[in-house]
């Protein structure tokens, strides 16, 4: 069975669809809850996947959050290796920092749901399902394309929405794990800057509801693709 680490930053934001798949592949995942849970970068290291979920802070803030230094160092230490690692929002964002790209707040909080452009790096690669497809956005940070690493995808305010870095390592800005059955407690969770963003709930309802499903469908077939490669023996 494959071993399965998942780093877990708020506990709303867990792996929502993600976990049926892998339970499905007989994938057992084990959540460490960073600035909880000790995060040794030994243990992340023998670590067959790993995968980094979304959270409300920056990578930047390592005098308020000293964790992330260690959380860093650990993704870093994978990533050198090339092992398989997958990074969501604020994962994705470690992911780039650990790389050593920039990571800074964006022109603008990108919330709610929209599609992403592709680029031809981006159509070729498991991503190539979200075409047309609107994603969830959920973020302010953005980060810039770390050295070595293949652009997939882009938006009008985030120029780098997703990058891979050989075929093992995924890190994507936007949301396709998110459970449509529980975005209520994103609301609950995020209500804050929800209100700073003048963003109403019931707008992000709406859209949840008329696209969850469809993001569901096209997010799995990403994650499938993705392990697919990944996990074989």
């Amino acid at each position: 069975m494959t071993n399965c680490l998942v780093l877990r930053h708020v506990a709303f934001e867990d792996l929502g669809t993600l976990a049926a798949i892998l339970t499905r592949r007989a994938i057992a995942p084990q959540y460490l809850d960073v600035g909880v849970d000790p995060i040794d970068p030994a243990e992340v290291a023998r670590a067959d996947l790993l995968i980094v979920l979304g959270g409300p802070i920056g990578v930047y803030e390592i005098k308020a959050y000293p964790f992330l230094a260690n959380e860093l160092k650990a993704i870093a230490r994978r990533l050198m290796r090339r092992q398989p690692t997958l990074g969501i929002c604020l994962g994705a964002q470690l992911m780039a920092k650990a790389l050593g790209a920039n990571v800074a707040p964006g022109p603008v909080k990108e919330i709610g749901l929209a599609s992403i452009a592709l680029t031809a790096a981006g159509q070729a690669s498991p991503l190539r399902h979200l075409a047309g497809v609107r994603v969830l956005h959920w973020h302010g940070d953005n980060f810039d394309l770390p050295s070595g690493c293949e652009h997939l995808a882009f938006t009008a305010h985030c120029p780098f929405q997703a990058f891979r870095k050989g075929p093992n390592a995924l890190a994507m800005q936007f949301h396709i794990e998110a459970d449509p059955a529980r975005m209520e407690s994103w609301r609950i969770g995020h209500t804050i800057e929800l209100g700073k963003a003048n963003i109403a709930t019931a707008t992000l309802r709406k859209e949840i509801a008329e696209c969850g499903q469809e993001l569901q469908r096209h997010g799995g077939q990403v994650f499938n693709e993705w392990l697919d490669g990944v996990t074989k023996e």
